[in-house]
């Protein structure tokens, strides 16, 4: 995926996590403590991390309920996809942008650790929540809806949070310096 589309101001400067090889612009530090980020920014930033979430979670109920495992092996495995499919898409990004694997690898953890952890919090307390939906099989209308809904929701929440953090320099916008 691509981390350009990020942008909706010529503001670039932000700074990069220490050891990312990327270069420190001293307008990150104005740019994140005076202006704070657009609302488009941080919507797009969380429509990044709700895609990876949601590829990695509807791909790990898929194959928790067709091997017939339960609610918590299953619900590990769809959060544990979630992270990587998450992070996977900004990894690539950073890499194909010319990052060494073990720089790429820093900034995707700084870019969307908070973001993913605060999705799959709320996407999944929302079907713990659903009356009937930890019980719900792939063909029940009620798995969907919760599982959509709780990403709906989820991104409701996390969009103001990674609007707080791109203001101040941290998650999606540690990124922005590779474009």
């Amino acid at each position: 995926m691509d981390h350009g589309t990020h942008h909706t101001s010529s503001t670039h400067g932000h700074t990069t996590p220490a050891g990312a090889g990327g270069h420190h612009d001293s307008r990150a530090e104005h740019h994140g403590h005076g202006h704070g980020a657009s609302w488009p920014t941080a919507v797009k930033a969380t429509l990044h991390c709700l895609t990876g979430c949601a590829v990695g979670e509807i791909l790990g109920m898929v194959i928790g309920t067709a091997l017939l495992w339960g609610n918590v092996p299953t619900m590990v495995l769809a959060i544990g996809l979630a992270f990587l499919f998450g992070y996977s898409f900004t990894l690539f990004a950073v890499v194909r942008a010319g990052l060494s694997l073990k720089a790429a690898v820093k900034v995707a953890l700084a870019a969307d650790t908070v973001s993913i952890a605060v999705m799959e919090l709320v996407d999944n307390a929302i079907i713990a929540l659903t009356p009937g939906a930890m019980d719900a099989h792939l063909s029940d209308a009620l798995f969907w809806a919760a599982l959509l809904g709780g990403f709906a929701v989820a991104f409701v929440i996390t969009t103001p949070v990674n609007k707080w953090m791109i203001g101040r320099g941290k998650g999606h916008a540690v990124v922005h310096a590779y474009h």
